[in-house]
């Protein structure tokens, strides 16, 4: 079964307008959104609002370590949805890992503001984007079983706080849906997944740089 993603009115818009410095397209970051992605090739987003794309692919020794972070085969684990966000999280901090050494984004730093001075830097909306292109990977090769991708989504939109971006991650037995951040932390850091309305209502962890920007 194959879950399409869409990008919403709301994310989209943001994805323009939160970073000044951005520069691609609304057809590029459409189209990454949109594609599906195979480890012989997939875009990924940095440089804020998907100024900059690189094209990058993964090699079987590099995915051998994705497909380990899944290799648990008892039956609790196969039919824990908790254990599967787990494994999630775990498995884009790893592929965080493999792509920044390749694109030059592994010094990435939590959050956006006073960031600019540091090389490689990825703003929420890279962070979801990506974030999703690897959750869709996963997806394709059969490594996650108990959740479905949703569109990305965003809070605040100016109105109670700066406006912050997500992907996000249906439980399928379920329904309650899952944010999966992964821009609280540093690059390589597993994603914090956490559920939606609590994301939504403003979540930061505790031990998050962001706390202290």
């Amino acid at each position: 079964m194959s879950y399409p993603i869409r990008l919403s009115l709301f994310s989209f818009i943001f994805c323009l307008i939160t970073t000044l410095s951005a520069q691609a397209a609304v057809s590029d970051i459409s189209r990454i959104y949109k594609e599906l992605p195979t480890k012989e090739g997939f875009d990924v987003c940095f440089g804020g609002g998907c100024a900059e794309i690189r094209r990058v692919s993964l090699n079987q020794e590099e995915w051998l370590k994705v497909e380990a972070i899944f290799a648990d085969k008892t039956k609790d684990a196969q039919l824990n949805a908790e254990f599967e966000r787990k494994q999630i999280a775990n498995a884009i901090g790893l592929l965080e890992t493999i792509v920044g050494i390749k694109i030059g984004t592994a010094t990435d730093r939590a959050g956006t503001f006073n960031n600019s001075k540091f090389p490689g830097q990825l703003d929420c909306n890279d962070e979801s984007i990506n974030t999703t292109t690897y959750m869709q990977l996963m997806h394709h090769y059969g490594l996650i079983k108990l959740h479905g991708l949703e569109d990305m989504r965003t809070r605040n939109f100016f109105f109670n706080g700066w406006p912050h971006s997500t992907a996000v991650i249906r439980e399928i037995s379920t329904g309650r849906r899952y944010a999966v951040d992964s821009w609280f932390y540093d690059n390589g850091v597993p994603a914090t997944i956490v559920p939606f309305e609590v994301w939504k209502s403003g979540y930061i962890p505790t031990d998050s740089p962001v706390q202290r920007h």
